[in-house]
C-alpha cells in the first residue's frame, strides 16, 4: 500500500473564483481547464481533488468525469467543506453539484457543519492532499488567491489560469 506522501505525487487539486467573480466566460475558462488538466494526465496525475463550490471547482469536476468517460485512467474527490454546502444554491447549481457528487469517486466532507473557518480548512485540506493546484485567479484578493498563497508556502506547484 503506497504511502500518503506517494499517493499526493499523483494528486492535483482546483481553486478558483465564483461565477460572478469571473472576468472571462466559462466556456473560455472551460477551454483552459480542460487543457491544463490533459497537461496533469501527461503528467502522471491520476487522481483530480475539487473543493465543490459554484463556479471553477464544479466545472473542473464536470472536465474531470468527462475525461473519465472518454476512457482516461483518472478519479474524482469530491472535497465539500460540510453537508448541505449547496442548500442556498439556484437549482441549476445544486443540480451540478449534485451530478458531480453522484459520479465521484470519493466524497468526503472536510468540516461536520458550516463554521467561520470551514472554506479555510477545506481550502488548505485540497492543498495538503495534493502536489499541483490548477487556479484560476482573477488577481483579486479572495479565497483562492489565500489558496495559491498557502500553496506556495507549502512548496506545493500552482498552474495558474487567468480567471
Amino acid at each position: 500500500m503506497p504511502s500518503e506522501s506517494e499517493m499526493r505525487l499523483h494528486r492535483c487539486c482546483f481553486t478558483g473564483h465564483r461565477p460572478e467573480k469571473l472576468h472571462r466566460s466559462e466556456k473560455a475558462i472551460r477551454a483552459d481547464l480542460d487543457q491544463a488538466i490533459r497537461k496533469a494526465i501527461t503528467d502522471g496525475f491520476t487522481v483530480f481533488i475539487t473543493g465543490m463550490a459554484r463556479g471553477v471547482d464544479l466545472v473542473a469536476g464536470e472536465i474531470v468525469l468527462q475525461l473519465r468517460t472518454e476512457g482516461f485512467p483518472i478519479r474524482l474527490i469530491c472535497a465539500s467543506p460540510y453537508p448541505g454546502f449547496e442548500r442556498s444554491w439556484s437549482n441549476d447549481w445544486q443540480h451540478r453539484y449534485n451530478a458531480v457528487i453522484k459520479d465521484a469517486d470519493l466524497v468526503r466532507y472536510i468540516c461536520p457543519r458550516y463554521h467561520r473557518g470551514c472554506f479555510q480548512t477545506r481550502n488548505e485540506w485540497l492543498v495538503n492532499h495534493s502536489a499541483r493546484v490548477i487556479a484560476v485567479f482573477n488577481g483579486q484578493p479572495s479565497g483562492t488567491k489565500n489558496t495559491i498563497d498557502y500553496a506556495h508556502r507549502q512548496g506545493v506547484q500552482v498552474i495558474q489560469i487567468e480567471g
